[in-house]
């Protein structure tokens, strides 16, 4: 069983709080700001299609069946599976997103690694992760001490371990910072600023990089 099929409508009713609707609205607005190629897209981890609804992500796979019903609801082309090993052809996407499940797979690098086959020559990976040099990512690893059911699963990693595991199969090409205030989760996020580069203080990061070879 995925790990977020027993709090699938905890999940997604986040979203409709005031902090989680702010935060994934300006999330959204993030990612689109780093948006070049685009064409035949996949999302990896795509939950309940939230993100991929709101971008035009045409194809979505996911371990949580629950979470899969939801997001085909929301128009997704869903397919269940594990990110460390995609049910898809090689070279068949231009597009690939992961967005914050980075965070929750037990093997990154195969995760990458199957992001790499499956998208076409000079095709475009995103993520939208938190880095763990980010305040939030402390926030966040302070409730997992406290028995967060989701968070304690969370693994979260530096800039240079992410710039570690893609090395050898992916450039950088644009990246982009927002969520640049406190860390908390019950107001409506204040500061709506999105900005160029990595700042530490963002709660969330948005990379493009170009498949290598």
């Amino acid at each position: 069983m995925s790990l977020f099929d027993p709090f699938y409508k905890r999940y997604d009713e986040w979203y409709e709080k005031p902090f989680g609707k702010s935060a994934y609205l300006l999330e959204v607005e993030c990612l689109k700001r780093t948006l070049d190629t685009f064409g035949r897209s996949l999302e990896v981890g795509v939950g309940t299609g939230r993100f991929a609804q709101a971008l035009g992500i045409e194809f979505g796979v996911d371990p949580s069946l629950n979470m899969l019903k939801i997001a085909k609801e929301r128009g997704i082309k869903v397919v269940q599976g594990m990110g460390e090993a995609l049910p898809f052809k090689s070279k068949s996407f231009d597009s690939v997103f992961i967005i914050v499940t980075i965070c929750f797979v037990e093997e990154p690098d195969k995760v990458i690694k199957e992001a790499h086959r499956v998208l076409k020559d000079g095709g475009a990976l995103y993520l939208g992760l938190i880095l763990k040099e980010s305040m939030w990512a402390k926030f966040y690893m302070e409730k997992a001490k406290q028995g967060h059911p989701l968070y304690s699963n969370a693994r979260f990693y530096s800039f240079f371990e992410l710039k570690e595991i893609v090395k050898n199969l992916f450039s950088f090409e644009d990246l982009n910072s927002t969520l640049i205030e406190e860390p908390q989760d019950v107001e409506p996020v204040k500061n709506k600023e999105i900005v160029k580069g990595f700042r530490e203080e963002a709660g969330f990061t948005c990379l493009r990089l170009r498949k290598k070879g």
